[in-house]
């Protein structure tokens, strides 16, 4: 019960200090846009994670408006609104990583989705070792056994098949994130694994930023052939794993 009340309190103080940012965006000059409205009346809108491709438009045209003058604030407001989701395993990465293509570009977005990803995978690790493990084995007890069992196999070769784990598009990251400490994955193996692991993901969803005007569906974004890229990329992730397996008990006896 005590373990709730901390987990409650943690989400409350960070949702209200993302509704704070959220809610207290600076002024802009007053001008009036293509629909004829004013900045300062479009800015009275409350934002909130876009969940398909017209509210991303939306929210990425808006806050391209407020980085020329106060870039600094919309990268505080996305790094927050990053990390939120990542520590609280809630979907939609793919719009906020597509989102950091339009207002920062692929040379500071990239990078900086890489590092959010990372770092808010592992708030979310360290809140589920500190407080989830009795929720997460009463709820996904086969889930997390059949990880356990993968993880023990694997010892020797961890890092890499978290990797190959990462790397393939069918992951459910969201899983991984509040399993690994159970399992008994170490932090930075986990750490490092997620960085390098979404690259490809994020390099991908970056990219679209830039023609986000173009794109019709999300769908347009994961084509079948960069999905079959990011499956090769994967299985290429295995072959240190592998070898490490098959050719370290030789190596001991030598």
């Amino acid at each position: 019960m005590r373990s709730v009340l901390y987990v409650a309190f943690i989400f409350a103080s960070s949702s209200c200090f993302l509704y704070f940012l959220s809610t207290a965006l600076p002024s802009l000059e007053h001008r009036s846009d293509d629909n004829g409205l004013s900045e300062s009346q479009n800015n009275t809108s409350e934002l909130k994670f876009p969940s398909n491709l017209e509210e991303l438009r939306w929210l990425a045209e808006l806050l391209q408006k407020y980085c020329h003058d106060h870039w600094d604030y919309v990268w505080l407001l996305f790094c927050s609104a990053y990390l939120y989701k990542q520590t609280w395993a809630i979907p939609g990465s793919v719009f906020l990583n597509i989102l950091a293509g339009a207002l920062f570009g692929p040379w500071f977005g990239f990078p900086l989705v890489c590092v959010l990803s990372a770092t808010g995978a592992t708030c979310c690790y360290l809140l589920s070792k500190t407080f989830g493990r009795r929720l997460i084995v009463k709820y996904f007890p086969e889930k997390l056994q059949s990880l356990q069992s993968v993880v023990e196999e694997n010892l020797s070769s961890l890092f890499f098949l978290l990797l190959f784990l990462r790397l393939f598009p069918m992951t459910p990251n969201w899983f991984l994130n509040i399993s690994s400490p159970i399992v008994g994955v170490p932090i930075m193996q986990f750490f490092f694994s997620v960085l390098i692991g979404l690259m490809p993901y994020n390099f991908v969803c970056v990219q679209t930023g830039g023609i986000l005007s173009t794109i019709k569906s999300i769908d347009d974004v994961f084509s079948a052939k960069i999905m079959m890229q990011m499956l090769g990329a994967a299985l290429v992730a295995l072959i240190p794993g592998i070898f490490l397996k098959l050719y370290k008990p030789k190596l001991k006896t030598s």
